[in-house]
């Protein structure tokens, strides 16, 4: 072997190794970026999970906030009210101003809503649906007919204090005549 061929053959061994180790290191970083991007998409699917999980948990809370909650009169009303009412304005020809009504009054309330039982002679007269808001009791009454007139009935209790609930009822008439009643409950010593 001539030595031209010699150095020729040892340059050739020397670029082929060197080349092979370039090679091996590139494919070493291309394995450990593989690995780098499925730990990635691993951490973005678990991301992903936790989102969804979140969102579902949201949702339940938004249900459970939309349904209702059983309201309740607070417990101090809870009990039987005398009422005194006298008729303050009226433009209906059965009400006249002056009139006065004694009543008694129950605040109920059951898994359907809050009532208000108006009680006459040992019989309930008139029931109304109520709500309790910050200071103020309002009631209404749906459309009722009674023997020949079709009345609706709203109160509005907007003086509450412990032994004394003041407020209006207003009376609108079948030909929207309107009596307006000043209401006095006050408790019962009947239970």
């Amino acid at each position: 072997m001539t030595f031209k061929r010699l150095l020729f053959l040892i340059i050739v061994l020397i670029f082929c190794s060197c080349s092979n180790k370039k090679e091996q290191e590139l494919t070493l970083r291309e394995n450990a970026l593989l690995e780098r991007e499925k730990q990635f998409e691993d951490k973005e699917a678990e991301y992903d999970k936790l989102l969804k999980m979140k969102d579902s948990l949201l949702s339940i809370s938004t249900v459970k906030d939309t349904v209702p909650k059983i309201q309740e009169w607070p417990d101090n009303l809870k009990i039987k009210w005398n009422s005194k009412m006298i008729c303050r304005e009226s433009n209906c020809s059965n009400y006249v101003i002056g009139d006065q009504r004694n009543e008694i009054w129950e605040f109920i309330s059951d898994s359907t809503g809050m009532y208000t039982n108006v009680v006459s002679n040992n019989q309930i007269k008139r029931v109304f649906t109520g709500q309790y808001l910050e200071n103020k009791i309002v009631l209404d009454s749906a459309k009722e007919t009674s023997s020949k007139n079709k009345i609706k009935v709203s109160v509005v209790l907007d003086d509450i204090k412990k032994n004394i609930i003041k407020g209006t009822q207003t009376i609108t008439g079948q030909d929207n005549c309107t009596a307006k009643f000043s209401v006095e409950l006050t408790p019962s010593n009947k239970k």
